[in-house]
């Protein structure tokens, strides 16, 4: 059986949509398309339903997936065992975090670690969601909450400040802040509501819930423009705003929040040498946080 075919077939089952798909192995959708044909054909079996929205498991998809699961694990390991000529740990690590400490802190990290082991390659997914070791969508999860699921290594990564911000000239035009209750006179910055993937992101309403939202995105580093632009006030991450000049911080600690990263792994990848150099060079920029 064609492997290239099955390693369509599994990407499309985590993804859900060919064009997603496609992104993640570097070929056109019409590409993933005519590989999941052509695996259909011979499995004389129907493994995806199409719908609006993308590509579901069948029945007949659902049995087969685990088996590819397994095939996919055999082939990492053999990939593993090669040998690199040059040194150092071999392979793809596909490290899930979210968007804002993902972009702005971790990436130029483990950027500077694909200079140190040029074997080893890095995915980073830097998205505004929760990611799934179960659906292997990653191989190292960084996430606000802590996993309770599966068999996981769990680490508590680090704990990050929050504090509530606004832009210097957006300050000086509006109504002075003293206390919580001045916080009616101002517009907010924030999430969507019912795109909210975590309750941990969930600040304003123990200070004072907001009259009025200018601006609202699901992206943390959009609120952070927003912000900057002069649209209102946001809670944001201590290690997005606290080293921009233009923003400065409202009601000090009284508008303050502290929140944890918890990182997460197979257990069945810990002894794997590309793992154990992810995981440690992401435990050392934890330690670098203020």
């Amino acid at each position: 059986m064609d492997w290239d075919n099955l390693r369509y077939f599994l990407e499309l089952a985590r993804s859900g949509t060919l064009a997603a798909a496609a992104r993640r192995t570097g070929v056109e959708h019409t590409t993933v398309a005519r590989r999941i044909q052509a695996l259909e054909k011979q499995m004389g079996a129907t493994l995806f339903a199409r719908e609006a929205g993308g590509h579901r498991l069948t029945e007949a998809g659902r049995q087969l997936l685990p088996a590819v699961e397994a095939m996919e694990t055999a082939v990492l390991g053999v990939n593993h065992a090669a040998p690199d000529p040059r040194g150092g740990p071999t392979g793809v690590v596909r490290v899930g975090a979210t968007e804002g400490f993902g972009t702005l802190v971790l990436a130029p990290h483990l950027a500077r670690l694909t200079q140190q082991y040029p074997g080893l390659a890095i995915d980073l997914l830097a998205l505004p969601r929760m990611l799934h070791l179960s659906r292997r969508e990653a191989d190292i999860v960084i996430s606000l909450e802590r996993p309770t699921r599966g068999s996981v290594i769990v680490t508590r990564l680090a704990d990050y400040a929050l504090h509530l911000y606004g832009q210097r000239e957006y300050l000086a035009r509006r109504p002075l802040i003293r206390t919580r209750d001045d916080l009616r006179h101002h517009a907010f910055v924030s999430y969507v509501d019912d795109l909210l993937f975590t309750k941990e992101l969930q600040f304003l309403d123990a200070l004072h819930p907001p009259e009025r939202f200018a601006f609202r995105s699901t992206s943390i580093t959009a609120q952070y423009e927003a912000v900057r632009a002069g649209a209102g006030l946001a809670v944001l991450p201590a290690f997005i705003a606290d080293k921009d000049p233009v923003l400065s911080r409202v009601l000090g600690e009284e508008a303050t929040f502290t929140r944890t990263f918890w990182m997460s792994m197979p257990a069945e990848a810990k002894h794997q040498a590309r793992f154990q150099a992810v995981w440690g060079a992401l435990k050392e920029v934890a330690a670098q946080m203020p």
